[in-house]
Formats: C-alpha cells, structure tokens, sequence
C-alpha cells in the first residue's frame, strides 16, 4: 500500500505534461546567462500553457463523465485530450519560434514535446504507450542536449540551508537519469502500463528532442 502511495506520489509530480515546464526550469538553471530579460514571465507561460489549461480541460471532460477517470486507461478515452492539449503545445511552440530573443535550446525543447505528443497520438490510434515514459525520455534527452551544447561544465545552485554549492552537469544527467527509471518503474508498479508501452514511449521522447535539434540547428 505504502509503495503504491509512493508511485502515486512521484506519477503526479512526474506528470507529462509538466515535463516542459521542468525542461525550461532546468535549462535557466543550469545556465542563467541565456538571453531573454523575462525568463520568468516565459516559464509561467509555458507553465499555464501545457500544463494548467490543458489539466482544466481534461478535469472538465472528467466531470463531463467523457472520460473514466483521469489515468484514462482506455487509449480511445485519450484521443479528444491529446487534440486538445497538442493545440495549446502548437501556440506555444508557434510563440517561441516567432521570438527572436528567445534562446533556441528552449526552441528545441517545446518542438521536441510538441512532435512527441502527436507521435503519440498517431500511435494511440493503434496502441497505447506510455506518456510519463515519453515525457521523461524527453526530459533525459533534454538533459544530454543542455550538457553537450548550451551549459558549462558546472553550476552553482543556492540551497540556502547549505549555501551555495557547485554541481557538475554530468550529475545533474545521472540524476534525469535515475528519476526517468524510477517513473517508469512507478508505472509498473500501478499497473498503469506494460514494458512495451514503456519502452514505446521511451524512445518516441528521446528521439523527438534530437529530430527538434536537427530541425532548428
């Protein structure tokens, strides 16, 4: 009972449609100096945009009775959410792209979540997989973009109780590293999905952020 509250617990702080707000979190601070005067203006926006507006609309349906519950188990259930949330992921992304001040690493994560959510949708048309799986791989592989090309080898994070520390980015990726086994372990755990739906999943997000980076660079 415990263990399952635990992989509750972590699938709602892992929910996939926060992973782009944690994508633009991790990127201003692993490194700050990227250009943009309203960094925090842009990760509300984006916070609002692909989490709290789609989540309002999916609760909505939910009261509707148009879905079963919000895990939404059957893949059929999920087809009307994903249109939907997959819009507000094109303005956003259509927003971004069309500032010019806005930092392409940012650019590369909203397009490769964006891509990922209608790959995902194409695939749940015949079968399901895993969005905490895809939402995490894109993290993961967010995380070895912003190592290899748009952070330094090191950032300092202000913990406040120990001060100020040094982390090496190469940590930081072991840590996405460890939280993407953990969620996709959690699933299993709630019998939320199969291994195949994981692993499906799993590499649509990793490979959705490396297709944005040759898109855009």
């Amino acid at each position: 009972m415990i263990l399952k509250t635990f992989a509750q617990f972590i699938s709602i702080v892992f929910h996939p449609l926060l992973v782009l707000t944690y994508m633009m979190g991790l990127l201003l601070v692993v490194n700050p100096y990227l250009p943009g005067q309203n960094q925090g203006i842009m990760l509300l926006s984006i916070f609002f945009s692909t989490f709290l507006i789609p989540m309002v609309g999916i609760l909505m349906m939910r009261a509707l009775n148009l879905i079963s519950s919000l895990n939404m188990p059957d893949r059929q259930e999920r087809t009307i959410p994903y249109i939907m949330t997959g819009l507000f992921y094109i303005w956003i992304c259509y927003n971004l792209y069309q500032d010019t001040g806005t930092p392409v690493a940012i650019k590369i994560g909203a397009l490769g979540a964006t891509i990922g959510l209608f790959l995902s949708f194409l695939f749940n048309l015949f079968t399901k997989i895993s969005m905490h799986a895809l939402g995490m791989g894109g993290l993961l592989g967010f995380t070895v973009l912003t190592v290899l090309y748009f952070s330094y080898n090191g950032f300092y994070l202000n913990t406040g109780l120990f001060g100020v520390i040094q982390v090496s980015t190469t940590a930081l990726l072991m840590l996405v590293l460890f939280l993407t086994g953990l969620v996709c372990t959690c699933r299993m755990l709630l019998d939320a999905h199969t291994l195949q739906d994981l692993y499906a999943g799993f590499i649509v997000g990793l490979s959705t952020q490396f297709i944005a980076t040759i898109i855009l660079i």
